[in-house]
This record gives C-alpha cells, sequence and structure tokens, in this order.
C-alpha cells in the first residue's frame, strides 16, 4: 500500500498495538498525536489537535484510510466531526471508528459523546466501518487500582463488565481496516460478564491484597441501563482472553507491589 494509513490515537492503548500490526500487513502508517515524536520504523509521526481542529489537513491529506482511535472522557464528538470534514475534503476512500458497546443504549455523557461521534461518521458520506468494542482489561485495571487505595471499595449493584483483551481489539481493527468498508459491524466483547465485586476480587487476589466491600445503588436510568446489561453483548462473547488471563500476566510483570 503506497498511501498512509492514518490513525488517530496512535500512541494510546489501542494504537500502540494497531500500529505495528498494520505495519506487519505492509502498511506505510501515519500516526496523528497531540505531541511531537520522531518518525522511524516506517512511521511517521504528525501533530494535530483534533478538539482544537488544528493540523488535521495536512495529517490526512494523501491518506486513504483513516483509522481513528483517538478518543476522551469528553469532546470525541466534536473532535470527530473535525476529522470527518478534513477526511472529506481529502477524499478519504475508508475510515474506520472504534466506539463502545452501550453507545446507543446508556444515558451517560461518554456514551452519547461516542453516538454522536458515530453519527458524524455514518453522515460523513465517506465510506466507513464502526467497530463498538467492550471495556479493555487495561481500562477496567485502572478503575480496579484506584478503587484497590480505598479503605473500603463501594460495588454498585447490578453494574457488570464483558471485558475485552485490547490484542484482540486491535488484530479485528486492522482485519476491518484492510477489508472493504462494511458499517457498523458487529460488536466485540470479552468471553466473560463479571460483577465490579468479581473484578476487584481477582485484582485484590492477585496483588494479596483485602479490602471490604460496600454494595451501593446506582440511581436513576443510568442505574437501570446498566442493571439492564445495556452495555453488554452477550452474543457477541467472541473475546479469548479472560481478566484472569490478563492480570496473571500483567500483576505478575509490571504491577510490582
Amino acid at each position: 500500500m503506497t498511501s498512509p494509513v492514518l490513525v488517530t490515537g496512535g500512541t494510546g492503548t489501542l494504537g500502540r498495538l494497531v500500529v505495528p500490526l498494520l505495519r506487519d500487513a505492509g502498511c506505510t502508517v501515519r500516526v496523528l498525536s497531540r505531541h511531537s515524536h520522531e518518525s522511524g520504523d516506517g512511521v511517521e509521526y504528525v501533530t494535530a489537535d483534533l478538539l482544537k481542529g488544528e493540523g488535521i489537513e495536512p495529517a490526512v491529506d494523501g491518506a486513504e484510510i483513516i483509522v481513528h482511535l483517538a478518543g476522551g472522557p469528553k469532546g470525541d464528538d466534536e473532535a470527530t466531526r473535525n476529522l470527518v470534514r478534513a477526511a472529506s475534503r481529502a477524499e478519504a476512500k475508508h475510515l474506520v471508528y472504534i466506539s463502545v458497546i452501550g453507545a446507543d443504549r446508556v444515558p451517560l455523557g461518554y456514551f452519547r459523546s461516542k453516538l454522536a461521534a458515530e453519527q458524524a461518521v455514518a453522515d460523513s458520506g465517506l465510506p466507513f466501518t464502526t467497530l463498538r468494542a467492550a471495556q479493555v482489561h487495561d481500562l477496567v485495571l485502572t478503575v480496579v487500582q484506584k478503587m484497590a487505595k480505598l479503605p473500603v471499595i463501594p460495588v454498585p449493584g447490578g453494574l457488570r463488565f464483558q471485558p475485552v483483551d485490547a490484542g484482540e481489539v486491535a488484530a479485528r481493527l486492522v482485519e476491518v481496516t484492510l477489508g472493504e468498508p462494511a458499517g457498523l459491524v458487529p460488536d466485540l466483547a470479552g468471553p466473560t460478564v463479571y460483577g465490579m465485586a468479581d473484578l476487584s476480587r481477582g485484582y485484590l487476589r492477585a496483588r494479596c491484597k483485602h479490602r471490604l466491600m460496600m454494595p451501593v445503588r446506582m440511581p436513576g436510568r443510568a442505574g437501570r441501563a446498566y442493571r439492564a446489561g445495556e452495555n453488554l453483548s452477550l452474543e457477541r462473547a467472541v473475546g479469548q482472553r479472560t481478566w484472569e488471563d490478563f492480570l496473571a500476566e500483567r500483576v505478575g510483570t509490571s504491577l510490582q507491589p
């Protein structure tokens, strides 16, 4: 492939896995980042700010395929709209977007922002593929690590997750990137559903720690959505790597007491 594949968020959790997979597949890769990096090993780095709308035009120039992985706690919709406008002017041939399971069902700001970003992609007129994935293990680990620092861990009743391995999400993203645009493709979720208490206990057990846990109730529409499993995709539990597998590797290497 002669034209570069542009990857936004190429230095993030998923991006660091997607970029080498694309390189292994013979692609020239261009990474968009808010911070400057030295180019090398077949990867060109460009500096741009999607949310501010700065530097996007030169980043998309000549890139027929764009993999949009950049995201944050808020502003994903506006950042995506800025990217889509530039990609449309550049006449990109395929825009790939990573979203989250429940984007259209969970009434929280993050999910609404992801749904608005999905709509911006779908309404762009560009050929696109959108993949909704469950929360990756790395994100869940960050949450339980923070909670484990508390003397008592609050456990919202009915809050369940179906975490998926980041490597499996990256492999699927590369697969759809190199394929034909397919619109909204089937979800990708992990093999097992865990309550928040299960995830915390697994982490504490791996770290040989003990904490008290206190059940709490999630109020409102968001609580009802989570209790109904709107953030899950039971029919798409196609991931293979479990939370236990992830912890056994991660806690035993990089998480030293």
